[in-house]
């Protein structure tokens, strides 16, 4: 079956979803937020300033959907929710009084319909960066996907520093209300709460998105002060585990070139002046071929140990990806002479890095799975999960997946 027919079918299944509960969306001002990197963090955040502010809100993210003090599993490997789940839990929340409703919005998502008839109101963008190309073949059809967010918001929000916010802008119709933001958004106190909470770039990026999010909402600044000075962690989001090595060790859901670059760059910053930065991430198998390589030279570039391995091979070997990272790595490794290892078993790839290769005061970042619950291997998925492969090697153990 072709693609072009398989998005019929996308389409008329979603439709049938709309229909049969009703278009409850109607019925609730919805918030879409789409990008290829930073989606979570900045859906999160929006979900926290609104409830801050008193507001009946729920989110629906790729790490679950969150639901008054309930947290509800939406799967693995999850991106949009399918169009039937979603439409009973917007009838769901709209029969409770919800007001407002968060939607984490994927490119897959957008472009199988399964976003249809949630009627977003307020369509935000974090950034277009390259990634699933193997599914939209090309960057123009990627953008083209996450425009339909925005057509037909009421108001959008723009990453001014995204290069892509001058093709979203000319897409648009003249009724949408046009909010732009970039680093020089945050000011006077809500800046200083903002820096002080995310050291990383990056993420003041995102808190910008959702606090111009939140004052287009009218929530006022101290609250939102209050608000983020209060933010938890999001998981597998630059997630710190503690330990008594003396080591500092992350867990980050980063799986593409610029949020691998962003990361790196942060942690590099951070550690002290003679100690190392261990980065160990790995590309998922029937995915994005092209980033591969890319990667690897990021990795090779910033990072002085790099350690490829697996992440979701699926039907691919995973010592012929490992293979394709270490191209890119090997154009600067020898230049750089930052040292690059292979280990196909993830948790061997921890184990030897906290066991073997750190030192007090070094830096390890296990990248590409964050919050993630399984590992990948042809069509069978195996319970998985990076913080705890970090706490038993912490323990002197290996955390193993037997998929052979």
């Amino acid at each position: 079956m072709n693609r072009f027919i398989k998005n019929k079918l996308h389409f008329l299944k979603a439709l049938g979803a709309v229909i049969f509960y009703g278009y409850p969306a109607r019925k609730i001002k919805v918030i879409g937020v789409t990008g290829t990197d930073g989606k979570t963090t900045t859906s999160s955040l929006i979900y926290y300033l609104l409830k801050a502010d008193g507001k009946k809100a729920v989110l629906v993210s790729t790490v679950a959907a969150y639901l008054g003090n309930k947290k509800i599993d939406t799967g693995l490997h999850v991106t949009s929710p399918n169009p039937w789940f979603l439409q009973k839990f917007i009838r769901d929340i709209v029969n409770k009084g919800y007001k407002y409703l968060i939607l984490e919005s994927t490119s897959h998502g957008l472009d199988q319909h399964r976003l249809l008839g949630t009627n977003v109101s307020i369509a935000v963008l974090t950034n277009i960066t390259h990634e699933h190309l193997d599914y939209h073949e090309t960057f123009s059809k990627y953008l083209k996907a996450k425009l339909k967010l925005f057509r037909g918001s009421d108001i959008s929000i723009l990453n001014k520093k995204d290069l892509s916010y001058k093709r979203i802008k000319k897409s648009l119709s003249s009724r949408t209300k046009l909010v732009f933001y970039d680093e020089k958004t945050l000011k006077g106190k809500i800046k200083d709460a903002v820096e002080k909470r995310f050291p990383e770039v990056y993420n003041r990026l995102n808190a910008a998105a959702a606090i111009t999010t939140a004052q287009e909402l009218n929530i006022k600044d101290p609250i939102i002060v209050k608000a983020i000075k209060a933010f938890p962690s999001v998981p597998g989001r630059m997630e710190e585990i503690k330990n008594k090595k003396g080591i500092k060790l992350f867990v980050d859901f980063a799986h593409t070139p610029n949020a691998l670059e962003n990361v790196l760059l942060t942690l590099r910053e951070a550690k002290k002046r003679n100690s190392k930065l261990i980065a160990i991430f790995g590309c998922a198998g029937q995915r994005d071929v092209l980033k591969r390589s890319m990667m690897g030279k990021i990795s090779a570039e910033i990072a002085d140990i790099s350690i490829f391995t697996a992440e979701d091979p699926r039907h691919e070997n995973v010592n012929e990806i490992t293979n394709q990272i270490m191209k890119g790595a090997e154009k600067v490794s020898k230049r750089k002479r930052s040292k690059i290892y292979i280990k196909p078993e993830r948790g061997e790839a921890i184990a030897f890095a906290i066991q073997k290769l750190a030192r007090k005061g070094d830096t390890i970042v296990i990248c590409g799975k964050g919050h993630e619950k399984s590992m990948a291997y042809e069509e069978k998925e195996y319970p998985w999960s990076d913080s705890k492969a970090v706490e038993i090697a912490l323990k002197g153990g290996v955390m193993r997946i037997n998929h052979s």
